[in-house]
């Protein structure tokens, strides 16, 4: 089984900057891609980043120049560096992930969740 644990959220002012952290656990044999996903309250799920094993990387066009995806291929680790932040970034935010297990399945998933607060 895989796990996926976010961190980094947290209470800002507007034009601050938050970098969070998504690790991926268990038996992992390839992370085909993994990327991150937001949700305030009374919206849909919206896509905010992506990056592939390949190194291709997408963005809503809300966060595109203040934010940026990148990895710790060793560390199963991806990170969303936030600048830049305005009160309509405000969301739950969740790593999702898809990657080839140990014993030759796969497994697409979503961590717990971690709160932005963009407020002032």
């Amino acid at each position: 089984q895989v796990q996926l644990v976010e961190s980094g959220g947290g209470l800002v002012q507007p034009g601050e900057s938050l970098r969070l952290s998504c690790a991926a656990s268990g038996s992992i044999s390839q992370i085909y891609y993994m990327g991150w996903y937001r949700q305030a309250p009374g919206k849909q799920r919206e896509l905010v980043a992506l990056t592939t094993r390949e190194g291709s990387v997408n963005y809503a066009d809300s966060v595109k120049g203040r934010f940026t995806i990148s990895r710790d291929n060793a560390k199963n680790t991806v990170y969303l560096q936030m600048n830049s932040l305005k009160p309509e970034d405000t969301a739950l935010y969740y790593c999702n992930a898809f990657v080839l297990l140990l014993l030759r399945g796969n497994y697409n998933g979503w961590g717990q969740g971690t709160q932005v607060t963009v407020s002032s």
